[in-house]
């Protein structure tokens, strides 16, 4: 087979992976008399890539992105009827941020903003949130992923039922297994209680060495409970010291004493 052929067969191969999986395959190479069809085999076997781990498998075995896969639970989550909550949600809230975070940050549910506009994390206590990812060199779009126990608002913000929290936590787990986040940090005594089944405050949570099946989980105070009690500042800054400290995170974050309240890090509200 000429060189002319080989490099069609070889661009071709290229453009689809990029078009289709947003990165390149390994292919076997052309045959001699082979017929090159533009269109493609994607559905036949692959080889074996060369490096880092099998993503999410879509139709027909076919692998995924992980933007795809968490873009695929999105829709369910916008569809979804399981509990009551649905009935009265204007949003559901999935979740965001990075395809391939160092920490997956969980709080418990949506608020009145994030309701109004589908995000996590927006409103007041949310923009508290940011300043406290920010004292430990993250933000909201790289580095970490933030999500909910529970993905549409409980009436009058009140805790996620029981009922709630199961119906919802088969979409927070399957986002965990494709982002494979190094560290979880948890918000409140909910997101710990449910990942970790705990039955503590989160007083008596907070400090203590947790985990979610496997992956180091790091509890907090909730930022609405930091507004309203700013004594427990001091003690957020210890809990995200903490979690820079985790050893699948030593060198990836902020140096300890970033930003804290010691260096006016972590203003008051």
């Amino acid at each position: 087979m000429g060189s002319r052929e080989t490099e069609i067969y070889n661009l071709l191969n290229l453009v689809e992976d990029f078009l289709l999986d947003g990165f390149r395959h390994d292919h076997s190479p052309l045959a001699v008399n082979a017929a090159v069809d533009t269109a493609g085999d994607r559905d036949s076997p692959q080889p074996e890539r060369s490096a880092g781990p099998a993503g999410p498998a879509g139709p027909a075995g076919r692998e995924v992105s992980p933007q795809q896969a968490l873009q695929t639970i999105a829709e369910e989550v916008a569809a979804c009827t399981r509990c009551p909550l649905h009935r009265g949600r204007r949003h559901a809230v999935p979740g965001e941020g990075a395809a391939a975070p160092l920490v997956m940050v969980i709080g418990e549910g949506p608020g009145a903003e994030e309701d109004r506009c589908g995000r996590p994390f927006v409103g007041r206590a949310g923009q508290y949130l940011d300043r406290w990812l920010a004292a430990i060199g993250l933000d909201r779009t790289s580095g970490c992923f933030i999500g909910n126990i529970v993905k549409c608002r409980p009436p009058g913000n009140r805790d996620p039922l029981p009922e709630e929290s199961a119906a919802c936590l088969p979409y927070l787990e399957r986002q965990i297994d494709i982002l494979r986040p190094r560290a979880i940090l948890t918000l409140g005594r909910i997101a710990t209680q449910i990942l970790c089944n705990r039955s503590e405050g989160i007083g008596k949570l907070r400090g203590s060495e947790l985990e979610y099946r496997g992956i180091p989980l790091v509890p907090t105070y909730h930022p609405s409970a930091v507004l309203r009690n700013t004594d427990l500042r001091s003690a957020v800054w210890q809990d995200l010291k903490r979690l820079q400290a985790l050893p699948v995170l030593a060198g990836r974050l902020g140096g300890p004493g970033q930003g804290g309240p010691e260096q006016g890090g972590d203003p008051s509200p």
